[in-house]
């Protein structure tokens, strides 16, 4: 059973899109995908350098186009069913979205657009930041971050946490870590996925009737509990929802190898996901999507994978979370 997954901020690196542009086809679609994001996607994805990327209104178009564009060189001669499972971590998860066919593209880039925008404008508010919490006992890194007065926005499995919340409440926990742990900043501007990120909600809520959200093809993973989302509208409720509530990568994981999956493949910005699994899914394959170079492998993978099947997701009922 196959699993595609699609990689959050902080997995972008300069240059990065350069060799999808060999590819036929790869610059008008990004082209296209750049009008609705207001930005020029295919410099930022080759010329701009690591600052320029790191700012989240740049970043998250970024991440999402590049999925995108590589999904549609991935998945050519495959025909997506409920058998397949999609997921996305963090802003991912609208990547993940249109694919699986709970989003048009043409939705999916107004969104990211429009969360990449109001989340910025939200990180100005208070300076805020998020830092990666790696081993440590579980408990004590709770009782830790919470001592500190941060959140823990995403629940990564693996032994890896990632806290949020004010600069100043980081520097403390970076000083005072959890013993037997390391605390790690990570490239991201701003306590995402906690309260600081309210307006942004506002933000979204505001884009929703201009939407047309669908239900998905194949099988959706929600951040929110791992759990299939059960129609289009509910998973534009998790969406919106996500900006600033945790991340549950951890159920997703777990998820994935309750319904049996033997392969996940990571979509570019490919291997953090990838990384994790290796960690926290033991027994399951995986391959990260780096460049084009890896289509070849891409595909046999698809294809080893798609041939063996677990059990499948319940079907999708209209209303029912």
């Amino acid at each position: 059973m196959l699993a595609i997954v699609c990689p959050g901020q902080g997995s972008q690196s300069p240059g990065f899109l350069s060799p999808w542009l060999e590819l036929p086809g790869v610059r008008d679609h990004l082209t296209v995908l750049s009008d609705g994001a207001g930005l020029n996607l295919v410099m930022h994805g080759t010329e701009s350098n690591e600052e320029t990327i790191k700012d989240t209104a740049v970043a998250q178009p970024l991440i999402v186009a590049a999925g995108l564009v590589a999904a549609k060189a991935v998945l050519a001669d495959t025909q997506l069913s409920a058998s397949t499972v999609l997921a996305g971590h963090s802003v991912g998860e609208l990547t993940a979205s249109a694919i699986a066919g709970a989003l048009c593209e043409r939705d999916a880039v107004a969104l990211v657009r429009a969360r990449a925008n109001s989340m910025a404008a939200a990180a100005l508010v208070t300076p805020t930041g998020m830092s990666a919490v790696l081993g440590g006992d579980p408990d004590e890194v709770a009782a830790k971050l919470a001592h500190h007065g941060l959140t823990a926005a995403n629940a990564n499995g693996g032994g890896q946490v990632v806290a949020a919340g004010t600069l100043d409440q980081l520097a403390a926990l970076a000083g005072d870590p959890p013993s037997k742990s390391r605390v790690i900043p990570l490239k991201v501007a701003g306590a995402f996925h906690t309260h600081h990120m309210a307006s942004a909600v506002s933000a979204l809520e505001a884009l929703r009737p201009s939407l047309n959200p669908t239900d998905p093809v194949a099988t959706l993973l929600s951040n929110y509990d791992g759990e299939p989302v059960t129609s289009g509208e509910s998973n534009l409720d998790s969406l919106i929802a996500q900006v600033s509530r945790p991340v549950r990568w951890d159920l997703c994981m777990a998820k994935l190898q309750d319904m049996g999956v033997t392969g996940m493949i990571e979509l570019p910005p490919a291997g953090t996901l990838a990384g994790l699994a290796k960690r926290g899914m033991r027994g399951i394959a995986t391959l990260a999507v780096k460049s084009p170079e890896d289509l070849s492998a891409a595909r046999a993978f698809i294809e080893e994978h798609s041939r063996t099947t677990g059990p499948v997701a319940a079907p999708i009922v209209e209303g029912n979370e």
